[in-house]
């Protein structure tokens, strides 16, 4: 049976939150585990979106924090799913911040989050493979099995560590 294909587009996730004061840290710029809530929830609607199944959250990569993300503003994330393996699906957030007085828009932070989607008795369960259409998509979609490798890599080194603090605490 051939893998179902779903078009890398289809996949997109857009949510846009305006940063008011309860979202904000003592120097009125959103708290980082916000950012992190709004990512791991906008970066799921993508992964549903691709298989229509329960998604877990496997990893989040690194958040860099390149722009202030001011109370006041607009903060945007995009995420679509960038490409996948047989059971796991990497998905990518772009976080832009806009300021709504002026208008401007700068790219604040980027992520990629891996899921895993479930079966009905929770044990991961094959996914579509997503598909590109345009330079960026491609591009995307080309660097995925390498970042995928080094995602597996670091979770081994992770796992390593757990069992060393398990056995040393």
């Amino acid at each position: 049976m051939k893998q179902q294909e779903i078009k890398m587009k289809d996949t997109k996730v857009i949510k846009t939150a305006l940063v008011l004061p309860p979202d904000t840290n003592s120097h009125r710029t959103l708290f980082g585990g916000k950012l992190l809530s709004y990512i791991d929830d906008t970066a799921s609607i993508a992964a549903l979106k691709l298989c229509r199944k329960p998604v877990v959250t496997a990893s989040i990569d690194s958040v860099d924090f390149i722009q202030p993300i001011r109370e006041g503003d607009a903060v945007t994330l995009e995420a679509m799913v960038t490409w996948t393996g047989h059971t796991s699906m990497e998905v990518l957030v772009k976080i832009t911040t806009e300021d709504l007085m002026t208008g401007k828009k700068v790219l604040a932070a980027l992520s990629f989050l891996t899921f895993v989607a479930l079966d009905e008795d929770g044990k991961p369960t094959p996914v579509p493979k997503v598909v590109p259409e345009t330079e960026t998509e491609k591009w995307l979609n080309s660097a995925g099995e390498q970042r995928a490798k080094y995602r597996k890599m670091r979770r081994t080194q992770s796992k390593e560590l757990i069992e060393f603090f398990n056995e040393n605490d």
